[in-house]
């Protein structure tokens, strides 16, 4: 019978699926992927987000995550042996009715004492007794983690560069709610949020959810904030005469008070003739151009800007991962050859935005 790890490696690979784009699909970081699929689950930090993360894989790749957990569970089981004094344990030398009677006898026993212990704690208990309610708590992040259960109500706060930023656990439901400078977040079992704390790429929390149960907002929910502190990058001033004409076709991806770097991720899905170059940066300059085919995936880190072509645009799969977001780009259509710029450029009103434009 095939192993836990190999099912989810066999189903991954049928589909096609490489690791890093089921954890952009996901929300999983590649590294548990990697430990489901070795079965190296001293990688986790708890059970709970093994198991969270092992029922959103399979369920991800249509398999019967209550099969794949038994598996793990039988697994725990084979690394635990039976001692020996279990094993060699000699049978009792006191005959079965013997055993029946004393059974039968402290059942009783118990049976007596409970009843007796709960009639004296009803008659004492005060008629007006209602159910302590826990009053919201409000935690400080010192170090770059913090893990522990919050309850609904409880907050977090967050100092980055002088300025102290709050989060809230709002809500506990179908999934957990959190109220946050960026906007509300919710999370299910095992995901992941990034949150931009400064609105400028320079700072990101990410967020995730070991344990919770649905519906059950007195059970707490057990919460991992992470903080990343990313230096921002000045766009450097490029001379006009530099810049090539845009087309009326370009699109405006983010807007900033600040630019920062981006990483342009391309997964192609079929044959391709890519290159690019990025721009305006003397440590990384020079042109690579390649063949590529179906599941292939490159990285370009960028400071200011990537000059794109592709002899048919719409084999490549492209998003723009910058300041806490991650953004789709539309390139071109089927068989289209598109030259274009991907690159910070600042408005009338000194914002930057982060452009795509088709060149003529």
């Amino acid at each position: 019978m095939d192993s836990l790890g190999s099912k989810l490696k066999t189903a991954r690979e049928e589909k096609g699926y490489t690791l890093e784009y089921v954890s952009r699909e996901t929300n999983i970081a590649i590294r548990y992927l990697d430990a489901l699929e070795k079965e190296e689950f001293s990688v986790f930090p708890g059970e709970p987000y093994l198991l969270g993360f092992l029922k959103n894989y399979s369920t991800y790749l249509d398999l019967n995550s209550g099969e794949l957990l038994s598996l793990y569970r039988s697994f725990k089981l084979q690394e635990q042996p039976v001692p020996v004094d279990e094993l060699l344990k000699s049978p009792s030398k006191v005959p079965a009715i013997l055993g029946r009677i004393a059974v039968a006898i402290g059942v009783l026993a118990l049976a007596g004492g409970a009843a007796w212990f709960f009639l004296t704690q009803y008659n004492n208990r005060p008629v007006d007794e209602t159910p302590p309610v826990r009053a919201p708590v409000q935690y400080t992040m010192n170090n770059d983690s913090m893990e522990r259960r919050f309850y609904r109500g409880d907050t977090i706060l967050v100092p980055v560069g002088g300025n102290t930023y709050r989060l809230e656990l709002s809500g506990i439901g179908d999934t957990v709610t959190l109220t946050t400078p960026a906007g509300p977040v919710r999370l299910d079992l095992s995901q992941e949020a990034t949150v931009d704390l400064t609105n400028d790429g320079s700072s990101k929390l990410l967020i995730s959810v070991a344990d919770f149960e649905r519906n059950n907002t007195g059970a707490g929910a057990h919460i991992r904030f992470d903080l990343q502190i990313v230096s921002v990058i000045q766009t450097q001033e490029i001379p006009e005469e530099e810049l090539p004409p845009l087309t009326q076709g370009t699109v405006v991806l983010m807007t900033s008070p600040n630019a920062f770097p981006f990483t342009l991720q391309a997964a192609f899905q079929g044959y391709c003739l890519f290159r690019y170059e990025v721009l305006f940066e003397r440590d990384n300059q020079g042109r690579i151009e390649q063949y590529y085919q179906n599941s292939d995936q490159i990285s370009v880190y960028a400071q200011n800007g990537v000059r794109l072509g592709m002899s048919n645009a719409h084999a490549v799969r492209l998003q723009v991962i910058g300041g806490g977001r991650t953004i789709p780009l539309d390139a071109g259509g089927p068989g289209e050859v598109v030259v274009g710029d991907l690159r910070w450029l600042r408005d009338d009103e000194n914002r930057f935005r982060l452009v795509f434009a088709r060149l003529e």
